[in-house]
């Protein structure tokens, strides 16, 4: 009876280990693949508007960093055959900081958007496959109940990292640039930071990170099985019904925003004599990196909180307006240029709110569409246009901009949304999906290529 006993109160206390191992482990490893995505996507664009590059190349060039978010798919299984995703996780991460520090070192250069655009190309590819690695390391280290149960926790330190790069990074790179002579000197220290910040959690995770028996390569010896099955689970992709609608959904709904999202920053920076705000580079991080993203984490939170009370049916519409009808707060802001911070922060919270709101509409389709024998690499597929969808839109919107000032390309932005609405007209949903109980797999999608 003793040892009964004594077996009783030992397990729970091996779960409790087991749970408070896992969190030594999972905010970090979520907020580092927040990171990165965060340096590539908005970071990047801030400083090379800083720096002096047009409009014009920032779109075009940052624009191009989104492949790799395209392309992520037809890789994936690459980090399933070959060694451990713990080794893939430590590898790239070491590979991430080193290629940070060397955006910091190519700044101060006379070619620094040339050589800086080389290693966040090497980031970029990195952080995507970092991506892959790190959820299906999730998977493999946790049991299903703890899945469920660091769903929220692993969100919310991504979001942490998107917060602290967008806000606290670029307030501190205003900072430096204060107390600066050279601008590009301010920038290489601010990078600088974020690359030692980086290999610390290199160091972190390589001894911190557990060894999950089940994390084991597929190997390599039925690869012809491998490739069949590869090229039979895209085939099965593009039989489903209604795929061609579904295809002109990821690529069009966010038609509008995709061109507003390379625009907002270089706007938000521009002089008022050329049309912009003319807002500091601290200021910037204030209003569209703390507040903005917290606005966007908000309406991401009503949106989900909406569609498991109503399902996606009932709100899809709600939504799309969401996602597109604060972009007008832009518009009003280039005709008026206010200078108040606070109305400008107010403005830019609406339209980062509905942003958030509206995107569960396109999430919760995404993971409607790929419902199915293979649902987790259809879903993978999905991600893979909604990033064509934000890529090659946004590559020109620079372009447009210069060519018809702010004024006319939110107006643009504007009329861009309008083929979104008659798309979702044309989708069929099941009336029930979405609402909770029935789909909890809108929990588990973290914010990927937001």
């Amino acid at each position: 009876m003793a040892k009964i006993t004594q077996q009783a109160v030992i397990l729970p206390d091996m779960k409790e280990r087991k749970a408070r191992s896992a969190w030594a482990w999972i905010p970090s490893l979520y907020f580092a693949q927040g990171i990165p995505y965060v340096m590539v996507n908005t970071v990047a664009i801030i400083m090379y508007k800083r720096l002096g590059i047009s409009n014009a190349d920032i779109a075009l060039y940052t624009g191009w960093l989104n492949l790799p978010w395209v392309i992520k798919p037809l890789w994936s299984p690459i980090v399933d055959i070959f060694r451990t995703k713990r080794l893939w996780i430590i590898a790239i991460q070491l590979i991430l900081g080193a290629s940070l520090a060397g955006v910091a070192l190519s700044l101060p250069g006379p070619e620094f958007f040339r050589y800086s655009l080389i290693f966040f190309w090497l980031i970029a590819f990195s952080s995507a496959t970092h991506d892959i690695a790190v959820d299906g390391f999730y998977m493999l280290g946790l049991d299903e109940a703890r899945q469920s149960y660091f769903i929220g926790i692993r969100s919310t330190f991504y979001r942490i990292a998107l917060i602290s790069g967008q806000g606290a990074l670029i307030i501190i790179a205003g900072y430096l640039e204060k107390h600066s002579a050279n601008l590009n000197i301010a920038w290489s220290k601010t990078f600088l930071i974020v690359a030692i910040i980086f290999l610390m959690l290199f160091l972190y995770h390589a001894f911190i990170l557990p060894k999950p028996a089940s994390d084991k390569p597929a190997g390599n010896s039925e690869g012809s099985g491998i490739t069949s099955e590869f090229f039979r689970t895209f085939a099965s992709f593009f039989k489903k019904q209604q795929v061609g609608w579904a295809l002109a959904f990821m690529l069009l709904f966010r038609l509008g925003e995709s061109q507003l999202v390379r625009m907002a920053s270089p706007f938000l920076l521009d002089l008022r004599e050329v049309g912009g705000l003319g807002l500091s580079t601290e200021q910037i991080g204030i209003v569209y990196g703390t507040i903005g993203i917290i606005a966007l984490m908000l309406g991401g939170i009503t949106g989900g909180i909406a569609a498991s009370r109503k399902g996606l049916r009932y709100w899809f519409f709600t939504m799309a307006l969401a996602l597109n009808l604060p972009n007008t707060v832009y518009l009003y802001m280039a005709i008026m240029q206010p200078e108040s911070l606070y109305l400008i922060s107010f403005l830019v919270a609406i339209e980062q709110f509905g942003y958030g709101f509206g995107f569960t509409a396109f999430m919760l389709y995404l993971i409607y569409f790929s419902d199915g024998e293979h649902k987790t690499a259809h879903y993978a597929i999905c991600t893979g246009f909604m990033a064509l969808g934000m890529m090659l839109p946004g590559m020109i919107s620079g372009y447009i901009q210069e060519w018809l000032g702010y004024k006319n390309f939110f107006i643009w932005v504007l009329i861009s949304t309008v083929p979104g609405f008659f798309i979702i007209n044309r989708l069929k949903v099941d009336k029930s999906f979405g609402i909770r109980g029935r789909d909890d797999l809108s929990d588990s999608i973290s914010n990927d290529n937001e």
